[in-house]
């Protein structure tokens, strides 16, 4: 694989240091018998447990807080920038603490994007997928179960479209949402930037969890934000009413459009990874 260059004055071309990874293989069986990658199933599953109970909760709070007919008042609570602050500065606590053990993916478009760029094998991401899915139950249950007087009455956190909104505005803002998500993701853990850039020094969960804080602000008012179809599926699990199940599509095919984007233009276009593999194919049949 080729390696990047640059000019140094006086002395010619001179190579970085830095290489490109290889690609993870499509199926790793060598990975299935490692306890690092159950580890790492296990931290999926148990951030995106917290993650849900803390935002839920946070969502489920603030509806409180603010229903004037059970004595709450007129912007009372966090308001929508709390809630959004509440969900970016979660991935902001659980991207840091689990970057270094499973790598911090907390949610199944994120790893899609990542399988589709060849990041991570079929096997790992399934498993995160469904450790994803399932820690997102668990943390809506503990919400239900510890709010059970409140949750219902306050829609249990589950996304659904807003009134007022097409089905394809809907699915629109997912799919751009998930797209700022996932690139942001893909830009603040490449590789190459750490070796280009390493004077500056970026905490990389702090861009993702921006990110994440920003869409919440876009999209919150339209569809509640998704972006995370672990997410939605846990609180459509738990609260388990017609509107949320009846608009449950847009938060796997919005967030999947998304990541499969931003996936392309980060490794087709920013990296251009396939005209660097044709390049090199080239460079050999010539030799």
């Amino acid at each position: 694989m080729a390696k990047d260059v640059e000019a140094v004055p006086g002395e010619g071309f001179q190579t970085r240091d830095y290489q490109d990874p290889p690609p993870a293989p499509f199926i790793d069986g060598a990975e299935l018998k490692k306890w690092s990658f159950y580890r790492a199933v296990i931290a999926e599953f148990v951030a995106t447990l917290l993650f849900l109970y803390i935002t839920v909760l946070t969502v489920i709070g603030y509806k409180i807080q603010s229903d004037t007919d059970a004595g709450g008042v007129d912007c009372g609570g966090v308001g929508i920038l709390g809630i959004a602050w509440a969900f970016g500065g979660m991935i902001f606590i659980l991207v840091y603490c689990t970057a270094g053990i499973s790598g911090g993916h907390i949610n199944p478009a994120v790893t899609f994007g990542l399988f589709l760029a060849r990041k991570v094998s079929l096997p790992r991401a399934l498993l995160y997928m469904i450790a994803q899915c399932l820690g997102a139950i668990c943390g809506v249950g503990f919400v239900k179960a510890f709010q059970s007087s409140y949750y219902t009455r306050y829609g249990g956190g589950a996304n659904s479209l807003a009134d007022g909104y097409s089905t394809g505005t809907g699915l629109a803002a997912e799919i751009i949402g998930t797209f700022v998500l996932v690139y942001t993701v893909f830009s603040a853990t490449d590789p190459k930037r750490s070796a280009r850039d390493s004077h500056v020094p970026v905490l990389a969960p702090l861009p993702i969890g921006f990110a994440v804080f920003m869409v919440h602000l876009a999209t919150i008012p339209i569809t509640g934000t998704g972006i995370n179809p672990a997410r939605s599926f846990g609180a459509a699990v738990i609260y388990n009413k017609s509107k949320p199940w009846d608009d449950h599509w847009i938060f796997w095919v919005g967030p999947f459009i998304g990541a499969a984007i931003a996936a392309f233009y980060h490794q087709f276009v920013l990296r251009a990874s396939g005209s660097k593999s044709l390049g090199s194919f080239r460079s050999a049949a010539n030799v």
